[in-house]
C-alpha cells in the first residue's frame, strides 16, 4: 500500500503540479551548491536569500532557517499541500499573491503601520492551517 502511494505522489507531482515543479526544478538547478535535505517528500535547499519559499514540491530557506527554524519549515511546506491540491492553479492562486504580498513596498507598509501580520493573508493563513494538519506541528505565526 504505501508503494502505491508513493507512486500515486508522484504521478500527482508529474502531472497536476508540472509547472510548478519544472519551475522549483530550475530553481533547484540554480541554487544547486546550496545544502539539501528532506521534508516530508518535498526537497529543502539553502539559498543565500534573505526570504524563503516553495514552489511544486521543492522549499527554498535562507542559510540562517535552513532546517534550524521548524516552525517556519513546516509553514513552507504548507505551501506545496497548497500546491498538491491546487496543481497549475497553485501559481496564480498562491505562489503570485504570496510573491506579492511579501515584496511589494507599499504592502510590506501597510503590515507595519497597521500591525498586520505576514500571516494573515490568505495564502498564508491557509498554509499554515494544512501545516499543521498534515504535520501535527505548529507552524510560523
Amino acid at each position: 500500500m504505501k508503494k502505491f502511494l508513493k507512486i500515486c505522489y508522484i504521478l500527482l507531482q508529474i502531472i497536476w503540479c508540472l509547472p510548478q515543479n519544472l519551475t522549483g526544478l530550475l530553481m533547484l538547478f540554480l541554487y544547486r551548491k546550496g545544502e539539501h535535505q528532506y521534508f516530508r517528500g518535498a526537497v529543502v535547499t539553502s539559498w543565500k536569500r534573505d526570504c524563503c519559499t516553495s514552489i511544486g514540491c521543492f522549499i527554498f530557506m535562507d542559510e540562517i532557517s535552513f532546517m534550524k527554524n521548524r516552525p517556519l519549515l513546516v509553514h513552507e511546506y504548507g505551501h506545496t499541500i497548497q500546491s498538491a491540491i491546487l496543481g497549475w492553479l497553485y501559481l496564480p492562486v498562491i505562489f503570485l499573491p504570496s510573491v506579492i504580498w511579501f515584496s511589494v513596498p507599499l504592502l510590506r507598509k501597510l503590515r507595519k503601520e497597521k500591525k498586520y501580520s505576514y500571516y494573515q493573508f490568505y495564502t498564508e493563513h491557509w498554509a499554515n492551517h494544512l501545516a499543521e494538519k498534515i504535520c501535527k506541528e505548529k507552524p510560523i505565526k
